[in-house]
C-alpha cells in the first residue's frame, strides 16, 4: 500500500473540521470504555453482595442476630445490608406488640426497603444514559465529518481541469475515516449499554424478591 494513503497519513492530512470530529469521537470512545469498565465492576460487586447476603440470610433467619452483624452507620453498609437495615429498623421502631402496630410497622418497613432499593438502582443506572447518548450520537457525528470532508473534496475539484480518481480518492478516504471513528465509538457503547441495562434489571429483580421475602417474614411476626 502506498504510504501516502496510510490511515495515519490520512488522519494527519485531513481538514481541520474532520480532525476535530475525529478528536471528539476518540474522547467519546475513551470515556465510554472508562464508564463501561467502571460500571461492570460496580454491577459485579452488587451481584456478589446479593449472593453473599442472601446466603447468610438463608443460613440463619434470626433477624435480630442478622441485624446485629451489619454496621450501625448506614454509609458503611453494603446495598443489601442497607435494604435489610432500613426495613428492620422500621419494623422494630415501635415497642408495641399489638397486631395493629405490627401491621403498620411491616408496611412502613416495606416502603422503606423499596425506597432504599430504588435509590440503589438509581445509583447503578447512573451514567448509562450517557452511554446511550454516545451510542446513538457517535455515528451521526462521524457522518457529519464525512459529509464535510467530501463536500470540501468536491469543492477542491472546481480548480482542477480534469478530475481523476487519484485526485478525488485521498479526500474521500479522509472523510470516510470520520465515519469509521463514529462506528468505532458507537458499536461497543451500544453493545455494552444493552448488556448493562439487562444486568441492572436483574439486580433490581433480586432486590424486589428479597424485599417481598422479608416482608412475608415481618407479617408472620403478628
Amino acid at each position: 500500500m502506498d504510504n501516502s494513503l496510510s490511515i495515519l497519513s490520512l488522519i494527519l492530512s485531513a481538514g481541520f473540521v474532520v480532525q476535530v470530529v475525529m478528536f471528539i469521537l476518540v474522547l467519546m470512545s475513551v470515556y465510554s470504555w472508562t464508564l463501561i469498565l467502571s460500571k461492570k465492576k460496580t454491577l459485579f460487586d452488587a451481584k456478589r453482595d446479593i449472593t453473599k447476603f442472601h446466603n447468610n440470610f438463608l443460613e440463619d433467619t434470626d433477624l435480630d442476630k442478622l441485624h446485629s452483624q451489619i454496621p450501625e452507620i448506614a454509609a458503611e453498609r453494603t446495598p443489601m445490608e442497607h435494604i435489610f437495615g432500613s426495613g428492620y429498623g422500621e419494623f422494630t421502631h415501635s415497642i408495641s406488640s399489638s397486631n395493629q402496630a405490627l401491621v403498620m410497622n411491616s408496611e412502613r418497613a416495606y416502603r422503606s426497603m423499596n425506597t432504599t432499593a430504588n435509590n440503589e438502582i438509581d445509583r447503578l443506572d447512573g451514567g448509562l444514559s450517557v452511554l446511550a447518548m454516545i451510542a446513538s450520537s457517535s455515528p451521526y457525528i462521524g457522518l457529519f465529518g464525512t459529509v464535510w470532508g467530501i463536500m470540501h473534496s468536491f469543492i477542491g475539484l472546481a480548480s482542477v481541469k480534469q478530475a481523476t480518481i487519484a485526485i478525488v480518492a485521498p479526500g474521500i478516504a479522509e472523510a470516510l475515516i470520520a465515519t469509521a471513528f463514529g462506528l468505532f465509538a458507537a458499536i461497543p457503547a451500544t453493545m455494552a449499554y444493552n448488556r448493562l441495562v439487562s444486568q441492572v434489571e436483574a439486580i433490581a429483580n433480586n432486590y424486589t424478591a428479597f424485599i417481598e421475602e422479608l416482608f412475608v417474614i415481618f407479617q408472620r411476626q403478628k
